[in-house]
């Protein structure tokens, strides 16, 4: 099961990273995006942030240009077809992911292995909606892709060894440390995340504690690199606030439930830094307390 062409469904935050970290290992990558105008702002992300990793120093700008050689953006999802891995990396909606892939199962070839970045939807969901729910994996990045290291496999009670294995090999050779989890909504990172999030945000709703003490205390007390409301703002309020029913919708636990200040938050648009406001107002120069 030898993969040398990936295509990633999807040129967003997460899935501009994916492509990103997959043409800087030598993968040659297609990267589909539904119109030109989203392509375009997803691939100038990539140029982006590949130039950033030149001037750091982390990347030389010979590499950079390679693994833009190998990159390459397409419309049509039956461009896929021939990929021997497609990573779906679209919004946290079993609905929309389910659509992905079925219209994969019908355009790629019958071993291309169909991987999901899902954060909390189970795989069997989407395996069961393609004909061959074998070759169906979890494929769970962490954000900024190019910088975490870490990749969480899930295997759905439906997926082979041997794509198992391929998926190991492939995570491996981006460079990530790759852990497996069973196929339960949320995984390992997010069952244990999301309950710190949702009470972090209790606490601040309960006026219990200031957002800046909150989050300077699990930054200093526990060396977290950022607190919890910086990184529901990081990671967007609707993200959290989708990914924490699904889980509470599947295991009805009130530590999963999201609280009545989030959903009003994402009601109301506050979705965090790409929305200019969350817990931190970034559209009025505040910024999160650094450690």
């Amino acid at each position: 099961m030898a993969i040398r062409t990936v295509g990633v469904v999807g040129c967003g935050l997460m899935g501009s990273g994916i492509a990103e970290v997959c043409a800087r290992a030598g993968y040659a990558t297609i990267v589909r995006e539904v119109d030109e105008a989203v392509l375009a702002r997803g691939l100038e992300r990539i140029d982006q942030s590949m130039g950033t990793a030149v001037a750091r120093g982390r990347l030389s700008a010979e590499d950079r240009d390679a693994a833009r050689a190998r990159l390459s953006g397409v419309t049509d999802l039956a461009d896929l077809g021939g990929c021997d891995l497609v990573v779906e990396a679209v919004t946290e909606n079993v609905e929309a992911k389910q659509a992905v892939f079925k219209a994969l199962d019908g355009v790629c070839r019958p071993e291309t292995i169909l991987a999901s970045n899902t954060s909390s939807i189970p795989i069997v969901d989407l395996a069961s909606v393609t004909g061959r729910p074998d070759r169906a994996i979890g494929m769970h990045f962490m954000n900024p892709v190019p910088v975490m290291r870490l990749i969480e496999l899930v295997r759905a009670i439906t997926t082979s060894d041997e794509t198992l294995a391929a998926a190991r090999a492939f995570g491996e050779g981006l460079g990530k440390r790759v852990i497996v989890s069973k196929d339960r909504a949320g995984f390992i990172v997010n069952m244990l995340l999301v309950p710190y999030l949702m009470e972090a945000i209790r606490m601040f709703e309960a006026g219990f504690a200031t957002r800046e003490d909150i989050d300077l205390g699990m930054m200093l007390g526990t060396n977290h690199p950022m607190g919890p409301l910086t990184l529901l703002d990081y990671v967007g309020l609707d993200t959290a606030y989708f990914i924490a029913n699904i889980l509470f919708d599947e295991f009805k636990e009130s530590k999963y439930a999201p609280p009545p200040l989030l959903k009003q938050m994402v009601t109301a648009g506050f979705l965090g830094r790409k929305s200019g406001r969350g817990f931190y107002d970034y559209g009025r120069g505040e910024q999160p307390p650094r450690g």
